[in-house]
């Protein structure tokens, strides 16, 4: 049996992936930590989210103490925390032998130069970096496997790459367009005037300059237009993404490419049937829906996910299972 470390559990993420772990017979919860000035310290996660009422573990503040003893009690540590925290605290667990799942983006560009511009900071570990890879878990399994640094994607990226990928080989230089929608948990817990729920309307926020483009771009090898767009429901993600394939691509062409996905059990696929967010909230997967106009060569495929699971932490925690191999 494992044990898990998760840092930052009180947000909605950090709580999501706690419940997952606590429900899994293979793991055990070292402990849940919050920053050393928060609010939540010393309070049961239960107090915060009584629908976890079941799970009695308390918060508890992230001391030199604490962290030392996660490095000798932990196999591991996830960490639900901001950008620039999960920056050194990925780089001091990693560098104590510990497996490291990042919900981050601290390290999900293999390129340094990238975080200056999109997150604020210099990289100040390059040799952690080089040896990170990226947690999209029905792609690069044997990657996940064999590093101990893995930076899980975003949510946006997620539902728009797991849509994508496939087809990389039947696309034209046309750049892929994704309008995708997230509830308003894709926000955080933080409270926020913009992200509160009476005051959010449909509209789409970071146009032509949101952090989440160049890391699909970056995965999926080809630029991208990207618009996001705050929802308000609570959670889910829904893409629909506009693509022009290849001159001669027929249906069979892109039923193949989807069947990579065959032996996925989080991913459905179907050819022309829409999912909506409701079909996966509360669930680790992934639906697909898509249809062709062999006339103009453009494919419609919509990706739906929960934001707060397949988006982050059920996929953080399929990237556990996938690395201790079980």
């Amino acid at each position: 049996m494992k044990s898990i470390a998760i840092i930052g559990a009180s947000g909605y993420t950090g709580a999501q992936i706690t419940s997952l772990i606590y429900a899994d017979a293979n793991l055990t919860i070292q402990g849940l930590y919050v920053s050393e000035n928060s609010l939540d310290k010393g309070k049961p996660l239960s107090e915060l989210y009584p629908v976890y009422s079941h799970i009695s573990s308390c918060l508890s503040p992230l001391s030199t103490e604490a962290k030392e003893l996660i490095v000798d009690q932990a196999d591991a540590v996830v960490l639900a925390t901001d950008h620039n925290v999960s920056l050194h605290l990925a780089a001091w667990f990693y560098e104590q032998g510990l497996a490291v799942f990042d919900l981050s983006g601290a390290y999900r560009f293999a390129d340094k130069a990238q975080y200056p511009k999109w997150y604020g900071f210099e990289h100040d570990y390059p040799d952690v970096l080089s040896n990170a890879v990226y947690g999209l878990a029905e792609w690069n399994s044997a990657e996940i496997a064999d590093s101990k640094m893995i930076a899980v994607p975003g949510c946006y990226p997620t539902a728009s790459l797991t849509a994508l990928k496939p087809l990389a080989p039947l696309l034209t230089s046309t750049l892929p367009v994704i309008n995708a929608v997230s509830g308003v948990t894709g926000a955080g817990r933080k409270a926020q005037l913009q992200t509160s729920f009476c005051e959010v309307s449909l509209t789409p926020y970071g146009v032509l300059g949101h952090r989440h483009q160049p890391e699909i771009a970056t995965q999926l090898g080809q630029e991208v237009i990207f618009t996001p767009h705050l929802g308000n429901f609570k959670r889910g993600i829904l893409a629909t993404i506009t693509v022009q394939l290849a001159p001669g691509t027929t249906e069979s062409d892109i039923a193949k490419a989807y069947s990579f996905y065959d032996n996925a059990p989080l991913v459905t696929v179907k050819h022309d049937q829409f999912p909506k967010v409701d079909d996966v909230v509360n669930t680790p997967n992934c639906h697909l829906g898509w249809k062709f106009d062999p006339k103009t060569g453009y494919l419609v495929v919509a990706s739906v996910i929960d934001n707060l699971m397949k988006g982050a932490a059920s996929q953080a925690h399929q990237c556990i299972k996938i690395h201790f191999k079980y």
